[in-house]
């Protein structure tokens, strides 16, 4: 069987379209299948109309959060509610193909692979603002933790044993399409165009982009601490520099008041030390949300498939 889940969050334009498509397409390659629409604390009526779809096709499963808990946690509350034998996810506003889902299906049925990623072959419509953003993030991932990530996405189909490693995985903070990635296992890649939302705007703003993408580089590589060290040592030898300088002047005669220099050499260090006292202060707190070990999210109800019910 292959669970498809669906992260939402304010998607109720989109929730019964998926359902429709996503499900007349699995019945037409006779694919045993289960929907699981994981609600995220939506302020809309995503919920209402995830019940409306179970009843519309007795395959589909809803997980209702007490609140907004994110978009991984979505995505793991899914993948722990998942029965499947293989688990999809794909976005609930069809930007991924539902089609591809057959490509992967059909390439992991060959049983030669474990994890097929969805990598895009365009990026669709996006500012030159949010391109040049995802430039840079994926540039600093990849060199920062070797992984290349520059076309991946969160669409992609995970073995049985995939899903329960990543399960298994204690961790709070996650950071998902790059934890696929890294618990191994035969890997190989299919190719999408992103395409257009079938209804409603993106959730994504300026402030969430930058947030979402400090948050994965700090919950996925410890290279911004090791950057403090290396601005400590440019420090080191830009003083040493400046001593051997300084020492030169005065044995020679030809020292100067040197008001302006120790000014900006002052600035210069101070900021250099509260950027990196602001850097181990934002892995400090993640350590702390870590140690509280506070679940990922909490579960206020669960819509059981229609067809699980009547049994």
């Amino acid at each position: 069987m292959l669970s498809i889940i669906l992260p939402s969050y304010n998607e109720e334009d989109n929730i019964l379209v998926a359902t429709e498509r996503i499900g007349s397409l699995m019945r037409d390659n006779n694919i045993d299948y289960e929907l699981i629409f994981v609600n995220d604390g939506s302020k809309d009526k995503t919920w209402e109309k995830i019940l409306e779809a179970s009843e519309i096709d007795e395959n589909v499963m809803g997980v209702n959060f007490s609140r907004n808990f994110g978009k991984e946690s979505a995505i793991f509350a899914g993948l722990k509610h998942a029965n499947g034998d293989a688990c999809v996810l794909i976005d609930c506003d069809l930007q991924h193909p539902p089609e591809t889902i057959i490509d992967m299906y059909n390439l992991w049925k060959t049983g030669e692979v474990d994890v097929i990623e969805g990598r895009k072959s365009s990026r669709g419509k996006e500012s030159l603002l949010y391109k040049a953003f995802c430039k840079v993030f994926y540039s600093s991932l990849k060199k920062s933790s070797g992984i290349d990530m520059k076309a991946a996405s969160d669409f992609k189909l995970l073995d049985r044993k995939v899903v329960d490693a990543l399960n298994d995985m204690p961790e709070r903070l996650t950071f998902f399409r790059a934890m696929s990635g890294w618990v191994g296992f035969r890997t190989e890649n299919v190719y999408f165009d992103v395409k257009e939302r079938n209804a409603g705007e993106s959730k994504w703003s300026v402030k969430s982009l930058i947030k979402y993408a400090i948050n994965s580089i700090t919950s996925f590589t410890s290279a911004p601490l090791h950057a403090v060290t290396i601005c400590g040592l440019i420090m080191l030898l830009v003083s040493l520099i400046m001593a051997v300088n300084t020492l030169y002047n005065k044995l020679s005669g030809n020292s100067l008041e040197g008001f302006t220099t120790v000014i900006l050499l002052q600035l210069f260090t101070s900021s250099i030390v509260m950027i990196s006292i602001g850097v181990i202060g934002y892995y400090i707190s993640k350590i702390y949300e870590e140690i509280k070990a506070r679940p990922r999210y909490i579960v206020s109800e669960v819509k059981k498939k229609k067809c699980e019910e009547e049994r």
